[in-house]
């Protein structure tokens, strides 16, 4: 797994919260989101009750709490708002639903879309109702692959949105076999067994 960006940080970790919420049957807490961000390469910078701030060569990352959601920022180490992603969580009362989110932190700097499907888990059954692409990045003869399980892939499937790439948002996936390039983003998608 490689992290040089941080939409690169946010896939993994959006998953890693989703099966945490579905098999845990809650939101994580904030030392659930320390563990996971640990287990993923960052290193622990400062932590307090309500914030934490992590670090790795290329991204930054401040974990802030209360009592009804969590917030994580994900910025580039360099300080450049422009790619900088945020990851929303919460328990939305209407749609009676966890949700986790990722959007721009900046919207106005921002320098692409975010294709990325929200998480919507039933707060009753904890049945995904959303199908999210959510995989890691590796770099494979120069390229750069989110990696996807075929588990992941036949719900996409299942959603009619294969030729949307699921970082972007564009619809410009080319698919050869197992694998797709986006010539909007620039990333593929890799697709590996089980």
């Amino acid at each position: 797994m490689i992290i040089y960006e941080p939409i690169m940080l946010a896939m993994p970790l959006t998953d890693r919260i989703k099966e945490h919420i579905i098999r845990e049957k809650t939101l994580p807490d904030v030392e659930t989101v320390r563990k996971i961000l640990t287990d993923l390469g960052l290193e622990k910078s400062c932590l307090d009750r309500e914030l934490a701030l992590f670090k790795s060569r290329h991204v930054l990352v401040v974990v802030l709490s209360s009592r009804e959601y969590l917030t994580i920022d994900i910025i580039s180490s360099s300080g450049d708002l422009s790619d900088a992603m945020e990851l929303m969580i919460y328990h939305d009362k209407i749609l009676d639903s966890y949700i986790v989110e990722i959007v721009p932190a900046n919207e106005l700097e921002f320098e692409g879309n975010i294709g990325v499907e929200p998480i919507i888990i039933d707060a009753k059954t904890f049945k995904l109702k959303s199908s999210p692409v959510l995989g890691h990045f590796e770099k494979e003869k120069g390229e750069v692959f989110l990696v996807i399980d075929e588990s992941t892939y036949k719900k996409w499937e299942e959603s009619n949105k294969t030729d949307y790439c699921p970082i972007c948002g564009a619809k410009e996936l080319l698919w050869h076999e197992k694998v797709a390039y986006c010539g909007s983003c620039g990333f593929g998608v890799k697709v590996v067994k089980e």
